[in-house]
This record gives structure tokens, C-alpha cells and sequence, in this order.
């Protein structure tokens, strides 16, 4: 579903990606671990227009959208779920939502859409009119997974989503993560906490300065001796 083939990428003159290559087939869960700094928001940031690659392809469905804008790499249904959340603090849940879905036009498929995300996070019905400024952190992710999920992406690009979060709520997260997957979409996952990336991904990308050093099947990343040396714990 998606390639990135060999990109590099710059901040000025910092190399940030160093000749990174990374595949999401449909269906899966595919995360990318590594340390802050290490580059795996980058590579979201890149493949969602926002920065653009000096060398490399990342192919979508068969077609090149390296370097397309971002509302255009949206319209090709992906969707991303900013690192710190980047709600819209004035505005109330529903009008985050109804951001979300700026670009469709199918008023009936976008009701289904409300309807589903109130389901799947039951807080954002209570809250509608709240301004999301005002609800806690784990709030603030529901709604902003939510808003993304408003654009029916089939790839959903996930940076962080259990940052700041208490372990309760990043169990939940991670639950609500695997039921998206489920129904349908597939996603790829920046994660810190490697521990419970690896326990819901179906493969994993481990990333040093720029760089990826591992890649494989996550169950064995997660057994691997060295990964849990240097991300989980011993």
C-alpha cells in the first residue's frame, strides 16, 4: 500500500533521514520505535506532505506523492494524527470533527462517520459542544484521532498517540487503535512506548539517528535481546 523508497531528508543542514526505506502492506499495524530524535516523526511528517524528501520515492497505491502537497496527499485518503494532539483549542469537538471532513461531500456517509466516532469514543458524544481546549489530555487524543478518522483515510499515520497519558488511558488507546485496524484501515504508528507498539503491530522499524538498524516480524523485535534492552526495560 505504501513504499518509501531510499529518501533522504533535510532540516537545513541537518541529514534528518539517512536513506530510509519502509513498506505498510494493506491490513497492517506497522510501527516504527526508536529513540526521541531518532527520526520516526519525520517519516510521518514526509509522507504527509509536510516536509519534502531531497532524494527517494514513497509510492501510495502505485503512485508517486512524494512531494505533493498536503491537502492533496489527504484527498488520496491519508490522514494523520499529530504528535501533542494540535486540536483546535476555541473550537468545540464537533467543529474539530467537521474539520476533519472538509474535503467530503457525502453528507449522509459523513452522519455514519459522527455517528461512528461517538461510538468508538463515547467521552466526544458527552462533550459535543465543549471547547476542546478544556478537556483533558486523553480527551484531546480521542478527538484528535477522531477528526482524522472524519476524512475515511484507508492509511491513518499515528505520532505518539500515548504521550503524555496515564497507563490506564494508553491501554485504551491502544485497544481503539487495534479496533480501527480491524475494521478496516490501515495504519502506521510513531510510538515511544515500544513495549506496547510491539504488542499490537504486526511488523516494527527500529530507527537510530536517521537510520533503520532493525526490521522484522514485532513479536520478535519484542523478544529480541537487544530491543529490550535498549527500548523496553531489560
Amino acid at each position: 500500500m505504501l513504499k518509501i523508497d531510499n529518501i533522504n531528508v533535510y532540516y537545513g543542514a541537518i541529514h534528518a533521514l539517512k536513506g530510509i526505506s519502509v513498506d505498510v502492506k494493506e491490513g497492517e499495524i506497522v510501527t516504527l520505535i526508536g529513540a526521541n530524535g531518532a527520526g520516526k516523526s519525520t517519516i510521518l511528517r514526509t509522507i504527509s506532505g509536510l516536509l519534502k524528501p531531497k532524494t527517494g520515492e514513497i509510492t501510495f497505491e502505485g503512485q508517486n506523492i512524494a512531494g505533493k502537497a498536503a491537502q492533496d496527499i489527504v484527498k488520496m485518503s491519508i490522514s494523520q494524527v499529530p504528535e501533542g494532539r494540535r486540536v483546535f483549542a476555541n473550537m468545540t469537538v464537533m467543529e474539530n470533527l467537521e474539520l476533519g471532513a472538509y474535503i467530503r461531500t457525502d453528507s449522509k456517509g459523513i452522519k455514519e462517520d459522527f455517528d461512528q466516532v461517538f461510538t468508538r469514543f463515547p467521552k466526544l458524544a458527552e462533550r459535543r459542544s465543549q471547547l476542546a481546549g478544556t478537556m483533558s489530555g486523553g480527551e484531546q487524543q480521542m478527538l484528535a484521532m477522531g477528526r482524522a478518522l472524519m476524512s475515511r483515510p484507508r492509511l491513518l499515520l499515528l505520532d505518539e498517540p500515548s504521550m503524555g497519558l496515564a497507563p490506564l488511558l494508553v491501554r485504551e488507546i491502544f485497544s481503539i487503535v487495534k479496533d480501527i485496524n480491524a475494521s478496516g484501515t490501515t495504519v502506521l504508528l510513531v510510538e515511544q512506548n515500544a513495549h506496547m507498539a510491539l504488542s499490537i503491530a504486526h511488523r516494527a522499524y527500529v530507527l537510530e539517528t536517521g537510520r533503520i538498524t532493525l526490521a522484522g516480524d514485532a513479536k520478535e523485535l519484542a523478544a529480541s535481546e537487544d530491543i529490550r534492552k535498549a527500548y523496553l526495560g531489560g
